[in-house]
């Protein structure tokens, strides 16, 4: 490997598949290059890497063609959400709740 080159992984997941992909590139490349270098596409063709959300060891990135990955990093790119996350908490608490009271009513 060239010195002006650093090795970075790129991930991507759906619920059936994950993959990820070792790529070299050169030494000041965005996240963005690495996850166009990786064409994923190959595995998910529904992929739009250029506007997927993306991140680095879990921690979300907001301009991922400006940040400039270092060796042994991991870009992970995104899938929407299909549902709010606090939405999802409250109806579940909500449900839990009739749950107890129903069963208080039983008693």
């Amino acid at each position: 490997m060239a010195e002006s080159e650093i090795s970075v992984e790129v991930a991507y997941a759906t619920p059936e598949r994950q993959e990820l992909v070792k790529v070299k590139i050169a030494h000041g490349a965005s996240m963005l290059d690495a996850a166009r270098a990786a064409n994923l596409q190959r595995f998910f063709p529904q992929l739009d890497v250029d506007s997927a959300p993306m991140g680095i060891f879990g921690k979300a990135v907001a301009k991922p063609e400006q940040r400039v990955l270092e060796e042994g990093e991991r870009v992970e790119i995104y899938r929407p959400l299909i549902a709010d996350p606090k939405e999802v908490r409250k109806q579940r608490a909500a449900k839990l709740a009739q749950e107890k009271a129903a069963e208080k009513n039983k008693a």
